[in-house]
């Protein structure tokens, strides 16, 4: 798309955005923001969403405990993320059917819905104030979720040192040490949670406060089937003790013969 320069013309600009990407609602969207779109977002989607579920898991469970508001300013809050509106507009109906929360247009993967919210649903994107939450991950070791296999892989110290002072300083934007006990606590939690383990010399490992219990599918489906099987259990051994009751008096009692004396 040729870009005109003279700043009257961007009107033509941006309706010949409209014209070619389907937009809506782009109305008073700067020069720049239009040249955004074109070039495209550079953040990843799926470590963004990797680094939100670790944030999420491994984190806001303790701030919920402590009845603690996490700054704006902080880059773990929600709305900070440049995805985090189009993330809240997924629904999961089945295990192959995704749906926009926007459309209501329908999908066998999220792999899909994603591109649709590329392709359709881009306007919603928080540009003005959302930030790349994947530039955190090397902070929230979302490569480890990602791939549990690199824990075996040579230690960079040089990487190690540049996570763990970005670790460090989320520790002391989000949760400041002078922002009272719950701050302070969970600026230590933080450390001891995420930036302890970026070291090379064999530090704890990352998640060692641990995180929200997940529910497996297999404790899940355990607990179904003893559900089912326990009354069919209980059922039997009445049925069990029933019967012995019944014999019992119907028992009769055998009377003892009598021995004859053997003959001389």
């Amino acid at each position: 798309m040729r870009i005109l320069e003279n700043s009257g013309d961007f009107g033509l600009v941006e309706r010949i955005s409209l014209g070619r990407f389907g937009f809506e609602g782009i109305t008073g969207r700067s020069l720049e923001q239009v040249q955004d779109h074109t070039h495209g977002i550079h953040c990843s989607r799926e470590r963004s969403r990797t680094a939100w579920k670790i944030i999420d898991e491994y984190m806001m469970p303790f701030v919920a405990k402590e009845n603690y508001k996490i700054s704006s300013s902080c880059r773990l809050h929600a709305d900070n993320d440049l995805f985090r509106d189009q993330e809240r507009h997924k629904i999961h109906v089945d295990i192959n059917d995704w749906q926009c929360g926007y459309c209501k247009k329908s999908f066998r993967a999220e792999k899909y819905l994603d591109q649709h919210f590329d392709n359709r649903h881009y306007n919603l994107l928080n540009v003005s104030h959302g930030k790349c939450l994947a530039d955190l991950c090397g902070a929230l070791h979302c490569d480890l979720v990602i791939d549990s296999k690199l824990r075996k892989t040579k230690c960079n110290p040089a990487a190690a040192s540049k996570n763990r002072h970005l670790c460090e300083s989320l520790a002391g934007s989000c949760f400041p040490v002078s922002g009272g006990p719950s701050a302070s606590r969970l600026h230590e939690l933080f450390l001891r949670q995420f930036c302890d383990s970026h070291t090379c010399s064999g530090g704890p490992k990352p998640f060692s406060r641990g995180g929200k219990k997940q529910t497996s599918t297999i404790y899940i489906a355990i607990s179904a089937l003893t559900l089912v099987l326990l009354p069919v259990f209980y059922f039997l051994v009445y049925l069990q003790q029933w019967n012995m009751r019944v014999g019992v008096h119907d028992l009769k009692r055998i009377p003892r013969r009598k021995q004859k004396a053997k003959p001389f």
